[in-house]
């Protein structure tokens, strides 16, 4: 990808943030996307590819830090136990269903292994609400709805990752599943990021005070969030959690001190500009990579595996929150819905998805049956989130 192109995809995505206003029925992220579709068939962008090591090491850490850091403390202390619960037992209980519905229904059409399953199923539950939460905040008295989706998605991003990593080790070795190893690695990897992130968080609010330029503050949380991710991934624990987490503590400690007002606002200030620059280039080349997954002859197991991972989801939420006295009193079915429709597959989903074709390129069935699945779960939900918002709540 040459500088020319990236400044060409720049400027697209600047003239579609700016004419877009309201938000409303079209969402940014679907048009970036839907024009990256069309911008695969134009000669000039043919050598443009989207790779694992893109995404990982220039888009996500950059993405997880603004969410974590941008998202206030007091909306996860109000919800910290249904987010909590939602982003970890609610991906677990997620994927196994989710894996073993597609496992069952996928012999149908084609050859699939439970692994294999459960590999897609990983890949679809991290939720990417990016603009949705701008619109359920515009559309609901309460805010409530969106804080969860918002903070469910940092937390499901993390899971789904160690899940993921994983699965796709046994997918490539072609070893069985094996529940010990499973929750062994996984608590090793998660714990192991979130440490990491505390530990990164926490030095970077000391290390800030050694110097009074803003400037070269704002340089130390890009060293934050990149290092952070880096050196969680370079010693094997999830560097996902680790930037998230990272963000979240550092967020949390200059919150105690009102005299760093100064430097939330230069923070603000970069983070603010570099987060619509990478989600243009990301959903452009998501569209752009897509393209050449869409023509494909299983559409009808994509579309089932689509209404699929609504359905768990929805049935998951539902028994949760309907689980325990106290969200079932806070909680309605019509909240589950809302909450199940607002958790959008996008950056996180194409990651893994390149992630997968990195390792297992000749498995293209399975690489273009997760793409046609996300798309359908980005286009469709995003225009349906507004509608259903003022149906549900009207």
């Amino acid at each position: 990808m040459s500088s020319h192109q990236v400044l060409l995809l720049l400027l697209v995505g600047y003239i579609v943030f700016s004419i877009d206003k309201k938000q409303t029925y079209f969402p940014v992220p679907v048009i970036l996307v839907l024009l990256g579709l069309s911008l695969a068939f134009v000669p000039y962008f043919d050598d443009i590819t989207i790779s694992k090591e893109l995404i990982f090491n220039v888009f996500l850490p950059a993405l997880l830090f603004t969410s974590a850091y941008n998202f206030p403390l007091n909306y996860l202390r109000k919800n910290k136990w249904i987010i909590t619960c939602l982003g970890t037992v609610g991906v677990l209980l997620t994927v196994i269903l989710l894996g073993s519905t597609i496992y069952f229904v996928s012999n149908i059409f084609i050859q699939m292994s439970f692994v294999g399953a459960l590999l897609i199923a990983s890949i679809l539950t991290p939720t990417d609400p990016v603009s949705v939460v701008s619109i359920l905040k515009k559309s609901l008295s309460d805010e409530k709805i969106a804080d969860i989706v918002e903070g469910e998605s940092l937390l499901n991003d993390g899971t789904s990752i160690v899940l993921f990593s994983i699965f796709l080790g046994m997918f490539v070795n072609e070893t069985s599943f094996s529940l010990g190893m499973f929750l062994g690695e996984f608590l090793f990897v998660s714990i192991g990021g979130i440490v990491l992130g505390v530990a990164f968080g926490w030095l970077m609010s000391k290390a800030v005070h050694y110097s009074k330029h803003r400037t070269y503050q704002v340089m130390l949380s890009v060293i934050v969030a990149y290092g952070s991710f880096y050196l969680g991934e370079l010693i094997g624990v999830s560097g996902v959690l680790s930037t998230v987490t990272a963000g979240m503590m550092l967020s949390f400690e200059f919150g105690k001190n009102i005299k760093e007002d100064h430097f939330r606002d230069s923070l603000d200030g970069f983070w603010n500009i570099v987060e619509p620059s990478v989600l243009a280039l990301l959903f452009l080349l998501i569209g752009i990579q897509a393209a050449e997954y869409l023509i494909f002859s299983e559409w009808t197991l994509a579309i089932i595996i689509f209404i699929l991972s609504l359905a768990v989801r929805w049935l998951v939420l539902t028994g949760l929150t309907q689980a325990i006295p106290t969200w079932k009193s806070e909680f309605a079915l019509k909240d589950s819905s809302l909450i199940t429709w607002s958790g959008i597959k996008g950056s996180m989903s194409v990651a893994l998805l390149m992630g997968f074709e990195a390792a297992a390129s000749n498995d293209d069935i399975l690489i273009s049956l997760t793409f046609a699945a996300v798309l359908l779960s980005l286009v469709i939900q995003s225009v349906g989130v507004y509608p259903l918002t003022k149906r549900l709540k009207g």
